[in-house]
């Protein structure tokens, strides 16, 4: 078997660490590597969740170079990926071939178009998900996982989960490092004899042999005349980068499909002038072996295409797939932060740089929108910078053009630096970001060493920068609508409750994250008299401006008819008339409440609203029988009875709108036994402190497709409360 051969930066895989994280990892990769050869299986790769939480960082790769991988160093758990998905939902995700990749995964397929199948498992210990393990098999693979993979895959999986939770218990947390650990088989070159290089010296066709990363290790006479270029020339390069007329993503793209798939490419391409040359690549695990024979093809039946020796030649296909991996991710952010995010996690890392800073017009003034790698007192000097000051972020913008600076000398050549904003970078990229015809803004890129841009870095770095401007646009927007939703939202709410004498408030609201639309959660405390406090939590249906000014509405009369004194059941038909009067489509669930604070009791009337969780002074947690009507709006005359719950010294009463319990595959009952347990366990502390641990859950999903309102209530006695008299 090829010996690996392994590829990682200083400081992040095997230089510059101690000998316990070289241990970790070495046993890490030992039974990766090994699983592999059980499993038949041509890739292997190891993520693990970074210290933010919000990302799952590449540890170490196995059979495939880091061009192929650079997307996918650091993949945000808040997108649909394989390894996203096994991590989130603690499952095995199979995915059969280049159908199923469609099907399931779109954005991925649309940047790997090739024939593969992978598998990602979940790396589960003591109840927590340390990573996740992904394995490829090439194209030919079955569309079912045999019984024998599936078993080898969860010995795996527990093996690799036993080492990462060892780790940890040894303080030393295995972590993704600035680059991952990259392991390739190198060939030892065939042909290493006399007698077998004359044997293929002896056959009418070129034959050459590259290694995992695509480098050029064996040259056959024939083959460099066919390609007409020196075997010193050639060795140690890649075929695309030493020969201008192989640069065309077309022929690269065939090298990374034999690459991925483990299948046979071929293709056919245009030595200049005149002289086609077909090539037909052989893959396995340490690298192609590539045939190459003259073709007799005519110029109308170019399979492919045609370059003049002169001519410029197109940009890399590692560049394209760079640019539609960005567009697909860009496509699915919502707000600036997430565009920043994108822009730091996937091009950074791709063409080098160390920090990236985004900046957003605003008026006559640049402002920093997000940066990563800038020490945060750095990059505040350049915030507010006017459209008039002579930078070249301010340049780029009102040009247009983008600037590319490959030394700090040439970059002060044009734009001398004062003292004080004089940072640590030695090379940079400043692309204006322009969405039709309108200024959004600079990305700046900065590298800690002085950087050639290559033309084709140039026209990447640009493309991208439209995408960037184009995100950015919808981004801002975006937040603005949502800082408008927000803002009428909180608007209808009550900015703080009432103290009240005998009784403790506490009421928490979410917004829902999916979408910027308002909701029509809303709750209310109201004194009514000195010994009468009222209560209201309520539900409207939809979340829209209609929904928000009906919540209002309701708001309003349910305040106005408790404050005349009706009880609670006249409140609700009340309020159900008004509804029907204003003639709306909407519906709302409701619960109102009269809180007697001397009889320690609690008159209740239900529209259709989940039914309170009641906490006895004794810890006991039930669900009151409460008799319920109908919801609001849906008869024009209704009446709701009335339910009395006592509420001696030391109850709670725990009040909410349904998306604290519903959730996609969730079960309601279990939902509220977990709610009820919550409120079981609590100590009888602050009453704030029990609003947070019910929403706690909620407040850190990233998709909440509802909003939520909470309102809690407790009685207590006149010593802790002051007497009510």
């Amino acid at each position: 078997m090829a010996r690996d051969s392994r590829s990682a930066a200083p400081g992040s895989g095997t230089d510059a660490i101690d000998q316990g994280v070289r241990q970790d990892l070495d046993a890490l990769l030992a039974r990766l590597d090994a699983a592999r050869d059980r499993l038949g299986c041509h890739i292997a790769a190891l993520y693990v969740p970074e210290p933010d939480a919000e990302r799952l960082g590449l540890v170490m790769m196995l059979g495939l170079s880091r061009e192929f991988v650079r997307p996918w160093e650091h993949v945000p758990l808040s997108t649909t990926t394989p390894v996203t998905d096994a991590m989130r939902d603690r499952r095995l995700v199979w995915v059969a071939g280049e159908e199923a990749m469609v099907r399931l995964y779109p954005a991925l397929a649309l940047v790997l178009p090739y024939a593969f199948s992978l598998a990602v498992l979940p790396l589960v210990a003591g109840g927590a998900v340390l990573g996740v393990v992904l394995t490829c098999w090439p194209g030919w693979h079955s569309a079912e996982l045999s019984e024998t993979e599936h078993d080898a895959l969860m010995e795996l999986s527990a093996d690799l989960a036993r080492l990462l939770r060892d780790a940890t218990a040894a303080g030393r947390p295995v972590r993704a490092g600035p680059e991952p650990l990259m392991i390739t088989a190198e060939s030892g070159g065939p042909g290493t004899t006399e007698s077998l290089t004359a044997m293929v010296e002896r056959l009418p066709e070129g034959m050459c042999a590259l290694d995992a990363r695509g480098r050029l290790t064996w040259v056959t006479p024939r083959a460099a005349n066919l390609l007409g270029a020196p075997v010193f020339r050639l060795l140690g390069a890649r075929p695309w980068d030493v020969l201008p007329w192989l640069r065309d993503p077309v022929y690269e793209d065939r090298y990374r499909a034999a690459t991925a798939s483990r299948q046979i490419s071929s293709f056919v391409a245009l030595r200049p002038p005149d002289r086609w040359l077909a090539f037909r690549l052989y893959p396995d695990a340490s690298g192609i072996t590539v045939r190459i024979n003259e073709a007799d093809v005519a110029p109308q039946d170019a399979p492919g295409p045609m370059l003049a020796a002169d001519a410029e030649v197109p940009t890399r296909a590692g560049a394209y797939y760079h640019i539609l991996h960005l567009a697909s991710k860009l496509a699915q952010a919502a707000g600036v932060v997430d565009v920043v995010d994108l822009v730091a996690d996937q091009i950074v890392p791709s063409f080098g740089a160390r920090a990236v800073a985004v900046l957003i017009a605003e008026g006559d003034r640049l402002l920093v929108a997000g940066h990563r790698g800038y020490p945060p007192g750095l990059i505040d000097a350049f915030d507010s910078t006017p459209l008039t000051a002579a930078t070249p972020g301010v340049h780029a913008l009102v040009s247009g053009a983008p600037a590319f600076f490959e030394s700090r000398e040439e970059l002060e050549r044009m734009y001398p630096v004062r003292p004080q904003l004089r940072d640590t970078m030695s090379a940079w990229a400043y692309l204006p970001l322009v969405a039709s015809g309108r200024l959004v803004g600079s990305c700046v890129l900065a590298f800690d060493q002085p950087h050639h841009f290559t033309v084709h870095e140039r026209a990447v770095l640009t493309s991208l920068s439209g995408l960037i401007a184009q995100a950015m646009d919808r981004a801002r927007m975006y937040d603005a609508k949502l800082e408008l939703a927000h803002g009428l939202q909180e608007s209808l709410l009550p900015h703080a409750l009432p103290l009240l004498p005998g009784l403790e408030t506490a009421a928490r609201y979410l917004p829902g994250t999916e979408g910027m639309d308002i909701g029509g959660d809303f709750y209310d405390i109201l004194r009514i008299d000195r010994g009468t406090a009222g209560a209201v939590i309520g539900d409207v249906q939809g979340h829209n401006v209609a929904a928000a000014a009906l919540m209002g509405q309701i708001r309003t009369a349910v305040r106005a008819y408790a404050t005349a004194g009706a009880d609670p059941g006249s409140v609700l038909s009340q309020t159900n008339r008004l509804m029907n009067d204003l003639d709306t489509n909407l519906l709302a669930s409701c619960i109102y409440l009269r809180v007697d604070l001397i009889g320690r009791y609690a008159l209740l009337a239900s529209a259709g609203h989940p039914r309170p969780l009641l906490r006895t002074p004794d810890g006991e947690v039930r669900v009151p029988k409460v008799a319920g009507g109908i919801v609001l709006g849906a008869e024009a005359v209704t009446s709701y009875p009335l339910t009395r719950i006592p509420m001696p010294v030391g109850t709670v009463l725990a009040l909410y709108t349904d998306g604290l319990i519903e959730a996609p595959g969730v079960d309601l009952d279990d939902a509220l036994h977990a709610l009820g347990g919550k409120l079981a366990r609590f100590d009888d502390g602050p009453l704030d402190a029990l609003a947070d641990a019910l929403t706690r859950h909620a407040e850190q999903a990233r998709h909440r497709t509802d909003d939520i309102a909470v309102l809690l209530l407790r009685s207590v006695s006149a010593e802790r409360d002051g007497a009510l008299a």
